[in-house]
């Protein structure tokens, strides 16, 4: 086994295996192992996932490499909200409880997660790390834009491999389930996919005398995994409430009054918790000691990050940067100031309404 892929094991593997809960297993946890003896081991992986795994080690290890990026992007997008992407020590699908729940929150992590292994597979497949892809074999010859003709060149991201490949892997085991949580999980793993898709971009280089243009070589390049991340934030906050139809088949919406959910749209059956007090069954870590913003008016405001029960200040020492000048040529020499600031963490609940619910 290869030095990096051992380290990606053994860091995660010490974190996880022990003492780790009885919940479904994810992919999640596996594909950070990155080896076929785990490929082997590990519990909740259906055949068709466990043959794809064998068959693709190296795909196996982009999958794991990149599960790091797209729950960092997770915990970016959330990290002001009182449910913070947080991840859960010694868990087999790494977010706890939260995840058994059908909620938005679970609808944002499949459809992530699922954004993330497409990236980091493509990704993979143009940087030639991967043995069963490479560029976009189609991007080949002229065509042209709104800025006329242009050669296709360098190495376009084989995004339809990664599709192929995320939606495979990732959607055998609820292709397999065929119940209306399954049927959930398939709806935003296919919106997480498509996310990425839809910011591909075209990318040129000019040839010609004095930089001018009179030839271009283009190709498709993915836009940084950020963009991804903010518009499937934004179909979070749109996301649709759904009631199974008659037959089993699909969806209706739960209320009447908002439009059916396409395909991009993400997908939920259950109301949230306010993810205000510890709850391990609703998977609610709580908010407090979480810090808060005083003068905020937004969702990382003390009034709504800590549900109206207050917060505590205290006075930090921090060392920046100051009375920086630019020296030529060409450094920016700049002294280390300390200063204080205060930070406002939110209290604990004090009464009986607000005790542990385990």
């Amino acid at each position: 086994m290869c030095p990096v892929v051992w380290g990606i094991w053994f860091s995660l593997s010490s974190i996880l295996l022990w003492g780790a809960p009885e919940v479904n297993t994810s992919w999640w946890y596996m594909g950070a192992m990155g080896s076929r003896v785990i490929c082997d081991n590990i519990p909740g992986l259906i055949s068709q996932q466990r043959r794809l795994c064998h068959k693709h080690p190296d795909v196996m290890q982009s999958i794991g490499a990149g599960i790091k990026d797209w729950i960092r992007e997770c915990q970016h997008q959330f990290s002001h909200h009182r449910w913070n992407c947080n991840t859960i020590d010694r868990d087999h699908n790494l977010f706890g409880r939260v995840i058994l729940r059908s909620s938005m929150e679970a609808a944002f992590v499949y459809a992530i997660s699922s954004a993330g292994v497409v990236f980091a597979v493509t990704r993979a497949c143009s940087q030639g790390e991967l043995s069963s892809c490479s560029c976009d074999p189609k991007k080949k010859g002229s065509t042209k834009d709104n800025k006329g003709n242009f050669d296709w060149g360098g190495c376009s991201d084989n995004v339809n491999y990664g599709i192929r490949y995320a939606r495979a892997f990732i959607d055998a085991k609820d292709r397999k389930e065929k119940d209306a949580r399954a049927l959930m999980n398939l709806h935003n793993n296919r919106s997480g996919r498509k996310a990425v898709k839809r910011f591909l971009k075209l990318e040129c280089k000019c040839h010609g005398v004095s930089g001018s243009c009179s030839v271009r070589t283009c190709w498709l390049a993915m836009a940084d995994f950020r963009k991804t991340g903010d518009y499937l934030r934004r179909k979070y906050s749109g996301a649709i409430q759904v009631v199974m139809n008659q037959d089993g088949t699909g969806f209706t919406v739960a209320n009447k009054k908002f439009k059916k959910p396409t395909k991009s749209d993400l997908v939920y059956f259950e109301n949230s918790p306010d993810y205000c007090i510890t709850d391990r069954e609703a998977g609610s870590l709580g908010t407090a000691g979480r810090v808060c913003n005083r003068t905020s008016r937004s969702m990382d405001s003390c009034e709504v990050m800590c549900c109206g029960r207050g917060y505590d200040t205290s006075h930090v020492m921090r060392m920046t940067k100051c009375e920086c000048k630019f020296q030529w040529c060409c450094a920016v020499r700049c002294r280390d100031c300390h200063e204080t600031v205060d930070v406002h963490t939110c209290k604990a609940p004090k009464n009986a309404d607000w005790l542990d619910q385990t």
